[in-house]
């Protein structure tokens, strides 16, 4: 996967020290493309005898201070937590424990290199092994006179193919040693590192200390400054050779800290990607609490989330590239699944010769989801949309359908600017031409009462059943009438199957609250009543459900970028289809396993209902309370409708089944009787077309379309970006009544009266509670009004 993001952190570097000669540059940039300095000199080996560099031969005359130089490369690690992290607090005597300063014995010289004779060396030759078993044995791992072993970060004649490898490998050994280390020379040929860490002072005649003058309240006061012996010199010879380390000294005389500036937010991105990529939502507490034990150092929690925001990233792809390859992924996903419709849609470009090309929508129905849809035999769609969570604004529309178990089948979906009546004309139109449906089709859709959705069905499709969700309606209906009782009785009136039914119960709502009926009345029956809808969809369902389960399933997906949203969606897809292929090794028996467990309901209920046959083709069937209905057992129909809505016999007609079966020579197997649209057979079929998996993104077929797809125009809005989905009118309500409810039951157990709402619900108010002021103990007022009165003084 080719890496779609860049890093800024990498390119910014330390400043040198101000008090030296050549280091007095501001945070070069890591740009090798620029221009040496015209006063650079040539590097020699002359440089060696600089004595900013070169260690001091002195020998330690006093060994009652050699304690005082610590050695933390010398700690052991242990596997969880770093103990050296705890010698910052240790007395001196322990911490010099471990030194590379002997008594008595001089420091080792530098080891230098020069890196012009090793590029000249043939590959094969004597002086190149004699080169790579110099370097072989300069890498070796070497123990202290403790017999400790230290990691060797760095070796004299290490090569680096270029100066940001190099630079990356200083930043890391920084972090591992905990030591803040600098560029002090960082130009085209040169880099030069420094560790300025903090080495303590014991004495004046310290080796390694400079004197220095520093000017404090108009006074010169003269101090020692004592510097870290690490640094590290590497160069090369032209600008397109590579980088060898040719002068080093590792040894470290200073403390560590926990405070590092190469400790930036780019370099923790790389060591937690693994982590973000395993866990997205892993929380920035545990990332911080796991950086902080694993190297022991202390970084912030903004640094962590900019972090985190790199490696994701690095993960999900920049929100911004991914519309450039947009067409490379459609190409791909074509490729792959047969019959796979994709239409891109861009907004108008005024300049036809503009090389971009700004987008607007995208609309996916892959092939197989199109042939298991058609195989399910239902002719139901729901239509739903759902808003983005990224950077760039925009709505997830999807069409999902029933399968034969009663479960979603989504079908297409896409990603459009905002949800209004273009937009899902589009969409609809796209659909139609998949499913082949003309403007006189019939079909089935439910959704809510989406007023840009409504018209756009009304155009598109004027003859098509739409449904109206009823929870929608009652959202609605409770921003007026907040009762349980309005719920019911607007439920009773959908779900009547027959039109007497139906009208009876609107008279009973009527009666209720006639305000209420007459505003239901202004919704037409056809939309949302069980009484007036038709049998051809083979179902009978009053919400859009199948479209919030599928809007929760994609919920994770929709705060990735614009292919890593689609990605998901087709990844859902694929596993959807493993998972309902388990379940069907599990069924039994010729129906699906919802329809076995409606119909087993409905034949024991059947028992209680007697029926009498006519001589023909009908019966009639009589239960309790009145309830009496006429089966026709050749056009399979009963009065009750609910054999016609969903396709599974009725009580009535089972009931039928039962007296026909005293007759040796009818027909008496109920599956027949049964819609195919229920069988297991039907269910298989269904999911027998496979989604196909695609490969990787530098696997991709390149599109030749001469423009580029640029990100959608985007408006920062105001405060914090909101992830969460917005709650309807009726979910507000129903937290504010549970809240009321629990401060009612705090309100009775401190004496409190019970006061009646509009809304029906018993809330308890405050009236006659004395309260008590925080401030003075007293009761009659509280701390805001506080003037120290006493319980006994009322409120003027």
């Amino acid at each position: 996967m080719e890496n779609l993001i860049g890093s800024d952190d990498d390119n910014a570097e330390y400043e040198g020290d101000g008090e030296s000669e050549e280091g007095n540059q501001e945070y070069e940039e890591d740009d090798e493309s620029q221009e040496s300095d015209p006063n650079f000199e040539e590097y020699d080996e002359s440089e060696n005898s600089d004595p900013e560099y070169e260690e001091d031969e002195r020998q330690i005359e006093d060994e009652d201070h050699m304690d005082d130089i610590m050695d933390v490369d010398n700690n052991i690690q242990d596997v969880d937590v770093d103990m050296g992290d705890f010698t910052l607090n240790v007395e001196s005597d322990v911490e010099g424990s471990c030194i590379n300063v002997v008594h008595g014995h001089e420091p080792e010289d530098m080891e230098v290199i020069n890196n012009e004779e090793f590029e000249s060396l043939d590959e094969g030759s004597d002086q190149d092994r004699e080169r790579r078993a110099l370097i072989k044995n300069l890498r070796k791992e070497k123990r202290c006179s403790l017999g400790v072993v230290h990691k060797q970060s760095f070796s004299v004649g290490d090569k680096f193919n270029s100066k940001k490898e190099l630079k990356e490998a200083i930043d890391l050994h920084a972090l591992e040693s905990r030591r803040n280390l600098f560029f002090k020379k960082n130009d085209n040929v040169r880099l030069r590192a420094q560790c300025r860490g903090v080495v303590p002072v014991t004495n004046k005649g310290q080796v390694g200390s400079q004197a220095t003058t520093s000017k404090r309240k108009g006074k010169e006061l003269k101090t020692q400054k004592v510097t870290c012996g690490w640094y590290i010199h590497a160069s090369r010879s032209n600008p397109e050779s590579d980088w060898f380390i040719r002068t080093l000294n590792q040894t470290h005389t200073c403390l560590q800290t926990r405070k590092l500036r190469a400790c930036t937010a780019s370099l923790i991105s790389k060591k937690i990607f693994d982590q973000v990529e395993a866990n997205p939502d892993i929380p920035l507490r545990a990332i911080q609490d796991h950086f902080q034990k694993t190297y022991q150092v202390g970084v912030s929690m903004d640094k962590v989330f900019r972090a985190k925001d790199k490696a994701r990233k690095h993960v999900t792809g920049d929100y911004t590239k991914q519309y450039e390859l947009l067409r490379d992924y459609v190409l791909e996903l074509q490729a792959t699944n047969p019959d796979t419709t994709v239409k891109i849609d861009v907004c108008s470009e005024p300049n036809p010769d503009s090389p971009t090309r700004q987008f607007r929508r995208i609309y996916v129905c892959l092939g197989p989801l199109k042939k298991g849809f058609k195989a399910c035999l239902r002719d139901l769609l729901g239509f739903d949309g759902a808003f983005m969570k990224g950077p760039f604004p925009g709505q997830v529309l999807s069409a999902v359908g029933l399968d034969s178990n009663n479960g979603i089948y989504p079908l297409a979906y896409g990603i459009v600017e905002s949800e209004n009546t273009e937009s899902w004309k589009w969409f609809l139109d796209n659909l139609g031409d998949d499913l082949d449906l003309g403007r006189n089709s019939n079909f089935t859709f439910i959704s809510d009462r989406q007023k840009g959705l409504h018209t756009a069905v009304e155009q598109i499709f004027p003859n098509a059943e739409h449904r109206y969700c009823i929870r929608h309606i009652h959202d609605n209906m409770r921003k007026r009438w907040r009762q349980t009782e309005y719920r019911d009785h607007l439920w009773r009136c959908a779900s009547a199957t027959t039109i007497p039914e139906f009208e009876h119960l609107m008279k009973e709502f009527s009666q209720y609250d006639k305000e209420a009926c007459e505003w239901l009345k202004q919704i037409p029956p056809k939309h949302w009543a069980r009484s007036h809808f038709s049998g051809r969809a083979v179902s009978d369902v009053l919400i859009s459900n199948m479209c919030e389960v599928f809007n929760g399933k994609i919920e994770k997906g929709r705060d990735k970028p614009v292919i890593g949203c689609l990605e998901f969606i087709r990844e859902y897809l694929m596993k959807r289809i493993c998972n309902v292929m388990k379940e069907m090794k599990k069924a039994k028996g010729p129906l699906t396993p919802t329809a076995t467990d409606i119909l087993a309901a409905r034949k024991t209920v059947a028992s209680q209902y007697i029926a009498r046959w006519n001589g023909g083709d009908k019966y009639q069937v009589t239960g309790a309370l009145q309830d009496q209905h006429v089966v026709d057992v050749r056009n399979k129909t009963c009065t009750c409708r609910k054999w016609e809505l969903i396709g599974i016999p009725c009580r009535h007609a089972i009931a039928t089944l039962n007296e026909m079966s005293k007759d040796p020579e009818a027909d008496l197997d109920i599956y027949k009787w049964v819609h195919k649209v229920y069988f297991l057979e039907t269910w298989k079929k269904a999911y027998s077309f496979k989604v196909e998996p695609i490969k990787g993104r530098s696997m991709w077929p390149k599109s030749e379309c001469p423009t580029k797809l640029i990100p959608p125009p985007h408006r920062t809005q105001v405060g914090r970006p909101k992830k969460k989905r917005r709650q309807s009118e009726g979910e507000r309500l129903s937290k504010k009544q549970k809240a009321s409810q629990g401060d009612g039951v705090n309100a009775a157990q401190e004496g409190g009266s019970q006061k009646p709402t509009n809304d029906g619900v018993q809330k308890l108010s405050r009236k006659h509670i004395s309260v008590t002021c925080s401030k003075c103990k007293n009761k009659g007022h509280n701390s805001r009004t506080c003037k120290g009165q006493g319980g006994n003084q009322s409120k003027k």
